[in-house]
Formats: C-alpha cells, sequence, structure tokens
C-alpha cells in the first residue's frame, strides 16, 4: 500500500503519565510549534487529560487530535506514562472517518497472530519501557495527507493514601507548543475533602498559582490546567514549551470518624485510618547486603540513608544491625535502646564497615530474624512494641543457602506470622519478583531502590511510610452470612498517613443491616470499633452521583480483587496457578481491563500479514525490555484524504461534544460554528413519543418513547427518560426498535431479535447497525447519518429505578437541509449571541441574555452530562440552558413535536 494513501501504524507499547504527541520531522526543520503554526505540516490541535475521582478510584481520559494540513503523509508520536499499578480500559484511534476501538481478550488468543509472525522471523514491534512507577505507551501513526487524527486512552486505577496524601501524578512532556492542552481534575468525596493543592514541576510558584485553578467544598474539589499557547512559551519570543515534567495534585479527605462505610448495589468499601492515635514505639533491624557488588554509589547512599534513618528514631524505639557479605555479622546481636550514645554507636559503626566477599542472604535474614523473635519473648517491655524487619541487598543470594524456594522456607517458618519483612532490592540486576514474594509471604512488602543520585531520598522515603506504626494485627471484621468475595482484611500493621481499603460483595437484602468490626492493638491497649452504615447519607450520596457512585464502588472492588489475585498467583504453581489464572481473565474481561492475563487488540488495523498491533501489560515476572526487534508498521484501510475543514472528517465515536439526549431528558445541542454547546429539558409525561430526528427528503427518522421512573416518591416531579426508540429508513424498508431489554430488526415482520448482551455487525441496504457488548449501539447510513444509542443499566439501591436509553448524533453533516425535530432542526448552522452575564437566581450560577431566532431569552450558565465518549462514567458538558422545555430555541413549541408512534 502506498504510505502516502494510507495511515501507518507503529505500536511500541506496554502500557501513562507522559504527556508527548511529537512530529517526527526530518533534519534541520523546526521542531516547536507557535500557535495556528504547523510542525512541518502538522498541528497538534488539542490534548486533554481529564481525571475522575470518586472515592479514591480515578478515571483517566486523555485525546489528543493531531491535523496534518501538508500535501504529503506525516508521521506522529503518541506517548504516555500511565502508573504501574493503573489498568487500560479503553483504547481508540479515529482517522479517515473511521473508528478503531480496542478489543480486550485473553492473551493467548490476543497473541496467536503475533507469535505466527515472530516464528516467521519478524516482529510486531513491541516496546516495554518502564520507569519508577510509570509504564509507557507509545504509538506512532503516519498520517495521510489533508487528514487528522484523535486518539483516546482510557485507564482506572485507586489511590492509596501515603503520608497524609492521595497523589495523583500526570507527566507532562509534549515537546512542542499545544494549541489546546488541558488537564481537569474532578474529585468527590463522600467524606469531603479537607485540602488539596496542585502544583508543577516546570513551571515558577508565582506562574502557578496564576494558571492552576483549584477549588474545594464540602465532597467536591476541581483543578483546572488551561494555558494558552502563550503561557506555554518558555520564552515571550520561543516557540520551545515549557511544558516538561510531572502535574501533581494531592488531597486528603475529613476524618470526623474512624472509618468509613459505602454500600451501593451489592457491593461495599470500607476506608480506615482512624485520627488521634499515639504512635507505637518500634523493635526494627536493619539486614544489609555488604557483599562486593554494593561498591561504589551504592553502599555510599545506603551509608548517608542508614545515617539519617538512624537519627530520626524516638528514644522509645529499640533496634540493631545485621551485616551480611561471605559472613555475617550483627552490631549488638540484641536490640538496643535508641537512646542518643546508641545512635551515635550505631552510626560510627555504620560509617566503618567495608564490603566483603559474596552474599549469604539467608544468614543475614536468620540472624536479623532471630533478634526480633528473642526480643518479643524475653526482653521487658519490649513485647507491646511493633517489630519490623528491614532487608535491602543488590543481587542474587550466592553463598551459603541459595535456593530460592528454600530462602523462602526458611524465612516463612522463622518469622512465622509474627511481623512484616520490608525488601529493598537496589539497582537493575536484583531479583525483585523473588524479593516481593517474601515480603509478600511475611506480611510486608518490596520496593526496587533505583541506582540514581537521589537514592538516599528513596530509602529514606520508604522508611518514612513505616516509621510511626499505631495499630497491630489489625482485624476488619464482617458478618460471615452477609459477604463473600472480600479483599485482604488482615494487616499486622497500620502505619499513621496511611489507609487500610477493604471491599467485598454484599449478599441481597444485607445491605441495610452491614456493618464491620475492626479490633486491633495500640498503644494503649486494644482497640475495638464498630462501623455502621449511614443510610440516610447513602441515600443523599447515591441521589448527588447515582449511576456513577455505584459503578465506582463495584469497579473499586474488581480493581483490588484482580489486584490481589495477581499477587497470590505468584506464590502457586501448577493445577492451583491455572485456576487462579482463569478466575482472574474472568475478572478482566468482565471489567474490560488490560491485565497481565488479557491484551488490547485493534480492531481493522493490520498489517500485509494480517498481524493486529497489541496492547499488552507485562507480567511481574517479564523483565523490563526494550523494542523487541525492529520496528513493524500497521496498516489502516485508506479512505479519500479530505482537508482538514473538509466536514468529511468526522471524529464519529470520539467527538469532543456532539449533539444527543440522554437521562431526564437533557437535550445537549453542539454548536461548533461557537465553539459551544446549548441545552434544554423537556418535560412530559411517561408514554409520550417525541420526533427526534426526521428527514422529510429521505424519510429518516428517529422518534422517542418516555418511560417514567419507578422511585419517584410521593408529590416529586416525575422524571422521564428514553425507553423505546425507533430508528426508521422507509427508502429501503429498514426499522429498528431499540429498548434496553432488546433491539429488534424490522419489528412490523417479525425480523431479528438481539440482546444487549450481543456483539454484532449487520447491514440492510444502505443501514449497518453496530452492537457493542452491553454498551452501546451505532447505526450509519449510507449517504445520511451516525447515530449512537447508549445502554444505562441501573442497579438496585439506585436513585434510578429504570434502565433507559440515551440517543446521540454522531455525524448528521449529510443529512438535508430540511431536516427536523428536537434534535435534527440543530443539525445544520445556526446563529446567536450571548451578552450582560450575571449573576442569576442560584448565586453559584450565571445568568445572561441570549438572542436565538429573533427572540431575546434569560438563560443560565449550567452543567449536563455527555456520555457519548464514555458511557459507564460520562463526561461534564458546560452549556447555556434554555428554560421553559427550550421555549424561543426549538422552533414552535415542544408538543408540536409529539407523534402517536415511534414509526
Amino acid at each position: 500500500m502506498d504510505s502516502a494513501m494510507g495511515l501507518r501504524v507503529l505500536l511500541c507499547v506496554t502500557l501513562v503519565s507522559l504527556l508527548t504527541l511529537q512530529a517526527m520531522t526530518a533534519p534541520g526543520l523546526p521542531k516547536r510549534l507557535k500557535s495556528s503554526e504547523a510542525v512541518d505540516g502538522v498541528i497538534i490541535q488539542s490534548l486533554k487529560v481529564n481525571c475522575k475521582v470518586t472515592s479514591r478510584f480515578a478515571h483517566y481520559v486523555i485525546t489528543s487530535q493531531v491535523v496534518n494540513s501538508a500535501e504529503t503523509a506525516k508521521e506522529v508520536a503518541f506517548d504516555v506514562e500511565i502508573p504501574k499499578t493503573a489498568f487500560i480500559t479503553d483504547f481508540a484511534i479515529t482517522a479517515n472517518g473511521k473508528a478503531f476501538i480496542g478489543n480486550i481478550k485473553d492473551k493467548v488468543t490476543a497473541w496467536k497472530q503475533y507469535r505466527k509472525a515472530a516464528i516467521l522471523g519478524e516482529n510486531a514491534g513491541l516496546v516495554r519501557a518502564s520507569g519508577r512507577t510509570m509504564e509507557q505507551f507509545t504509538i506512532r501513526l503516519t498520517i495521510g495527507p489533508r487528514s487528522k487524527v484523535t486518539f483516546r486512552l482510557t485507564y482506572e486505577e485507586v489511590l492509596k493514601r501515603i503520608l497524609t496524601q492521595y497523589n495523583i501524578v500526570i507527566k507532562v512532556k509534549p515537546k512542542q507548543l499545544v494549541n489546546h492542552f488541558e488537564i481537569d481534575v474532578d474529585i468527590f468525596e463522600p467524606q469531603g475533602i479537607s485540602k488539596l493543592d496542585a502544583q508543577t514541576s516546570f513551571l515558577s510558584k508565582e506562574l502557578a498559582t496564576q494558571l492552576i485553578k483549584k477549588s474545594f467544598s464540602g465532597k467536591q474539589g476541581h483543578v483546572l490546567f488551561r494555558p494558552t499557547v502563550g503561557h506555554q512559551q518558555s520564552c515571550p519570543t520561543c516557540s520551545t514549551t515549557l511544558l516538561n515534567g510531572d502535574f501533581k495534585v494531592t488531597y486528603d479527605v475529613n476524618r470526623e470518624k474512624p472509618c468509613d462505610l459505602l454500600v451501593s448495589n451489592n457491593h461495599f468499601a470500607h476506608f480506615f485510618a482512624p485520627q488521634k492515635l499515639t504512635n507505637l514505639n518500634k523493635n526494627l533491624v536493619f539486614v544489609i547486603d555488604i557483599s562486593t557488588s554494593m561498591e561504589g554509589q551504592k553502599v555510599k547512599q545506603t551509608k548517608e540513608a542508614l545515617l539519617k534513618i538512624l537519627a530520626d528514631m524516638r528514644p522509645g524505639d529499640n533496634f540493631d544491625l545485621v551485616l551480611f557479605g561471605s559472613e555475617v555479622q550483627s552490631w549488638r546481636g540484641s536490640l538496643v535502646q535508641a537512646s542518643t550514645a546508641n545512635v551515635q554507636a550505631a552510626q560510627d559503626f555504620i560509617r566503618r564497615f567495608s564490603l566483603a566477599g559474596a552474599t549469604n542472604m539467608n544468614g543475614g535474614l536468620l540472624q536479623g530474624i532471630e533478634i526480633l523473635n528473642k526480643a518479643q519473648k524475653s526482653v521487658p517491655g519490649v513485647s507491646n512494641h511493633a517489630p519490623i524487619l528491614i532487608m535491602l541487598t543488590d543481587g542474587e543470594p550466592t553463598e551459603g543457602v541459595t535456593n530460592h524456594y528454600q530462602i523462602l522456607e526458611n524465612v516463612r517458618n522463622a518469622i512465622g506470622g509474627k511481623f512484616p519483612l520490608y525488601n529493598l532490592g537496589f539497582g537493575p540486576d536484583v531479583n525483585l519478583n523473588f524479593l516481593e514474594l517474601m515480603s509478600m509471604e511475611n506480611n510486608g512488602r518490596a520496593q526496587r531502590i533505583y541506582e540514581d543520585h537521589d537514592a538516599t531520598q528513596q530509602l529514606q522515603g520508604f522508611y518514612d511510610r513505616i516509621a510511626n506504626p499505631l495499630l497491630v494485627d489489625v482485624e476488619l471484621q464482617y458478618p460471615k452470612d452477609t459477604v463473600s468475595a472480600v479483599t485482604q482484611h488482615s494487616h499486622k500493621q497500620h502505619y499513621a498517613g496511611s489507609e487500610i481499603v477493604v471491599t467485598g460483595r454484599i449478599a441481597d437484602n444485607k445491605q441495610s443491616s452491614f456493618k464491620a468490626d475492626v479490633q486491633a492493638h495500640g498503644e494503649s491497649g486494644d482497640f475495638k470499633i464498630t462501623c455502621l452504615v449511614d443510610e440516610e447519607e447513602m441515600k443523599k450520596l447515591l441521589q448527588e452521583r447515582g449511576h456513577m457512585l455505584e459503578n465506582h464502588v463495584e469497579r473499586l472492588w474488581a480493581y483490588l480483587t484482580i489486584q490481589e489475585l495477581l499477587a497470590k498467583r505468584m506464590r502457586l504453581e501448577g493445577e492451583e496457578e491455572a485456576k487462579l489464572s482463569a478466575k482472574i481473565l474472568q475478572m478482566s474481561m468482565a471489567y474490560q481491563f488490560v491485565t497481565p492475563l488479557t491484551s488490547m487488540t485493534m480492531r481493522g488495523m493490520k498489517d500485509e500479514d494480517g498481524v493486529e498491533p497489541i496492547i499488552d501489560k507485562p507480567d511481574k515476572d517479564s523483565p523490563p525490555l526494550e523494542v523487541l526487534g525492529p520496528r513493524r508498521t500497521f496498516v489502516l484501510p485508506a479512505n479519500q484524504q479530505p482537508s482538514p475543514t473538509d466536514p468529511s472528517i468526522v471524529d464519529q465515536t470520539l467527538p469532543t461534544v456532539v449533539t444527543s439526549v440522554d437521562t431526564d431528558p437533557h437535550f445537549i445541542i453542539h454548536v461548533p460554528q461557537k465553539e459551544d454547546t446549548l441545552c434544554f429539558n423537556i418535560n412530559e409525561e411517561p408514554g409520550v413519543v417525541l420526533s427526534l430526528v426526521q428527514d422529510p427528503n429521505t424519510g429518516f427518522s428517529v422518534n422517542g418513547q418516555l418511560i417514567g421512573n419507578k422511585a419517584r416518591s410521593s408529590g416529586q416531579h416525575e422524571a422521564t427518560y428514553f425507553g423505546r426508540l425507533g430508528i426508521a429508513n422507509p427508502a429501503t424498508g429498514f426499522q429498528l426498535e431499540v429498548t434496553p431489554q432488546n433491539i429488534t430488526l424490522n419489528p412490523g415482520s417479525g425480523g431479528t431479535v438481539f440482546s444487549w448482551r450481543d456483539q454484532a455487525s449487520l447491514r440492510q441496504d444502505e443501514v449497518v447497525v453496530t452492537i457493542n457488548r452491553k454498551r452501546n449501539l451505532v447505526v450509519s447510513v449510507e449517504d445520511g447519518g451516525t447515530f449512537e444509542v447508549v445502554l444505562h443499566r441501573v442497579w438496585k439501591g439506585s436513585a434510578i429505578h429504570q434502565d433507559f436509553l440515551g440517543f446521540y448524533v454522531l455525524d448528521s453533516h449529510r443529512m438535508s437541509a430540511r431536516t427536523h425535530g428536537l434534535l435534527g432542526q440543530f443539525f445544520h448552522p445556526f446563529d446567536y449571541k450571548v451578552s450582560d452575564l450575571h449573576p442569576g437566581s442560584d448565586p453559584t450560577k450565571t445568568d445572561a441574555t441570549m438572542v436565538v431566532k429573533n427572540q431575546q431569552l434569560t438563560v443560565t450558565r449550567g452543567l449536563q452530562r455527555d456520555y457519548s465518549n464514555d458511557p459507564r462514567h460520562g463526561t461534564e458538558v458546560t452549556c447555556w440552558f434554555v428554560h421553559n422545555n427550550g421555549a424561543g430555541l426549538i422552533d414552535g413549541v415542544h408538543t408540536d413535536y409529539i407523534v402517536p408512534d415511534i414509526f
């Protein structure tokens, strides 16, 4: 295929957030972009990050659009870094008027074609580039002349509380000026937000204060960073960008109660972080590798960190040091109090020790464990302290016992579940999987220390997280006949500034009586507390957040369950591992996560050998790799390459905002020539059928029937939703009836009935219908329009007790100028003006005067939700709201659009 006529793709992936969108230019050409300028013909139109956090569960969408205004094909790169703990849930590319959507399947199936090509001596160009906490996602495409491409990547993670705050880190590195750059972070925390901050590593404090808008009140927080091209410039006359580094949002929640329970849709989330507890004293033993491989910076930085850590110990703490090379030696051989004299003596010992011999890891660990065990049994006053064992090593065991399985067994038997073991692996050569498994079996965790200039700070940072134990032997208990599939609920120790999160399923009809009992031991003795569900508060939360809260509680459970099962899988072999892998795969597929057992393929993107690109998250036991062999090019089918201003360039599934109607029913009218949005509601009775789209030239029509909310309270306005849609194209005899239960083709003649559980694509003459399982369906009419129907499922406990549908117009430019209907009348350009902005009757909202269709209206600035990009969560859309059923904006009055039937 001629590269100038197609779109060539190189997928170099494994899994943000580094945001890089870079034009790949020839040597000598300028590499930076001024506003409205192109880099070798390539314009980065927009680069946007949207992050929505609900109860610690973060959902990210990164969207970018690139336009090639040149007469020849150009290559661009889209690079993103996501946290290693995150799961990709969706990726899509829209190009040449076509959308290519990621399809998650089990890894064995996804890799069949890839491995077939690899056997033939070829390679699909997979890249696994890993940083400290991030995994990198890179895709390179050759864009055809006079065309554009839109990328959209979605991923999710659970935010951990570290040293009294949650951290949202977005790596920013666009490498050139971007016309429309935006980072938008929306936070909803039922406990209420106690603090919120945002900062960057690439802006001065003054400029950051000016450009970053942040606010929080009650349960909601918001951060917006939208620099203009001028703000991005590194100097007033420069074409280089300032944006290069970390954009970090930090926040915490109110801790008025020691624990908080969320219960929704037969799932629960329990957040436990008690305040006002006194720190426990520690019994701490450091086990340090002094083999000759630690020479140079590693031993220098280890000593620096140990000196600082010892200086920070409290007088009530006890400690000892164990060194292992070929031989094992300890500083005192038993715990000593962290008095000033003892700390100084230990620091002198650290400064003096030298490296020697091989790596007797087994001997060093058993010596450290013996010191702690003896103290716990025989030293008065020490048994109530929090015992902690920390080992630092840079390599494999090479002296004494060297078999991994034997070392694991020896350490496990010696500790006997009494205290945690934390392993620190220094440098790139350490077997981190072995250290992780050892820590996991002994209630701790492992961390790699990167051999870099800040290794001392890395070691200190790790210690800071466990320096202040508050509780030991923490048990979070739930009624046995009420819960199932509960995540980890026993913890050896709980540390200040952290948080324990437990999730699980609740049996039917047990939500109202659900409770949690917490037992532990603290500085003052036994610690006991019972956490109850605040039913009234949960009702308020569901009314405020509705479907989004329900969805997030369940996905929070799924995410944590999969992460824990993946960790458990490391310890298993044979049939047990196979059974657990099958369970992880089933959950990964059900919740659409790219995990080490699933891969995402890009439907429709294949090279000449039929090889699809693979989006693949590496397993923990996979070593980090660079490029696997030569780059392979993937080819998207070539269509006509129109100019960027040609209306035939349509982001069919990835519009920023589209004209639509959804929920109660809210109409959203996108006005692209104004770069603005209008909205209005229609209040009618259940059973009424409304005309949404009617093209008299072709007879094509879309009508929708309203249904009511089963959960309406007495005296409350009855909310209505679309429960039945009829889409008809009389020219070809096509009819499609859509309900939340079924999709029926040609219902009048006993046509085929599909379920929302089906995945199908069908064509009848000029109409193509694609059903995306449990999500949406897309109807595309040749020489007509493209429309999406979004399925909304609601669950028990929701503020809405009725499944319903949303309707979205993805492409309408081929519809005739006579097209009408509540949506159809807005398919073609119209003008309006907004002026006289002033506070409205609601002081939190702005009113204005709008002149449209020769009428003067009072409108209000507000928010609606668009589910076209994200059917699960939706995206907030700012719009001018027209009151009174759209009076003055729509032609005539709303009752003119009532029709007798959906066909």
